[in-house]
């Protein structure tokens, strides 16, 4: 698992794939990408290692709130 690519900044408007909420982690995988809340990224961090090519994660913007 990488973390080294630069990807755009998720946004206000990017949603959770299982909640909704603001999405925070990014998860690319060959076959596209998923979208995950901090909770739900952390929750799904250790069952999708095996198979992510990039994990990008923003969710220490929550501590700036």
């Amino acid at each position: 698992m990488e973390e080294t690519r630069e990807l755009p900044n998720l946004l206000a408007t990017d949603r959770c794939d299982v909640c909704e909420a603001q999405a925070y982690i990014r998860v690319e995988l060959e076959s596209g990408q998923l979208l995950f809340c901090a909770h739900h990224g952390n929750a799904n961090k250790e069952k999708l290692a095996p198979l992510t090519i990039n994990w990008h994660d923003q969710s220490e913007e929550l501590n700036r709130r």
